[in-house]
């Protein structure tokens, strides 16, 4: 039986580094960050471009899903809306397929910690700060298991995921 992780959660709270660590961690094993599926400069949000995204998306996990020398499938984005999980899985061939959804969650003052390193490395822009933490409470309504992240680390994480799933 295959096995499909998302692992959502806002920007900056470890959602690429955790589901690396995945990779790593479970047997025939490939990952997808959504990420790679939209990545743009500019980058522009409209209907065209958020069709286009999920277009991507659900073709590669088809794709994925469909291949015999995958068991695991991570899936890392930030899914901050229940529709934007149930969108993805709704077109996906999840026969013989265990599906673990997982929001990863922290408090205001760790993400802001963790932003404000990646700001300073360049390798985000300070608006991403607000951004990101108005987003924490929306993972509340998510119909995914929770996992703190505020005083973890990230393969501290990931063996959460592994265990809760055995």
């Amino acid at each position: 039986m295959k096995t499909l992780y998302l692992i959502g959660g806002t920007m900056g709270v470890g959602k690429t580094t955790v589901s690396q660590i995945l990779k790593r961690q479970l047997p025939a094993c490939v990952l997808l960050d959504g990420d790679w599926c939209w990545d743009a400069d500019p980058f522009v949000v409209t209907e065209e471009t958020k069709r286009m995204v999920m277009g991507n998306i659900r073709h590669l996990l088809t794709a994925f899903l469909s291949c015999s020398a995958y068991e695991n499938v991570v899936f890392c984005w930030v899914m901050h809306e229940q529709k934007i999980i149930d969108e993805i899985l709704s077109a996906l061939p999840l026969d013989g397929c265990q599906v673990r959804t997982v929001s990863l969650v922290c408090d205001a003052d760790a993400l802001t910690r963790r932003l404000k390193k990646d700001v300073a490395l360049g390798l985000r822009r300070a608006d991403v700060i607000g951004r990101s933490v108005a987003r924490l409470p929306l993972y509340d309504a998510l119909d995914t298991q929770k996992i703190d992240v505020s005083d973890i680390t990230a393969a501290q994480a990931a063996q959460l995921i592994v265990v809760s799933g055995e």
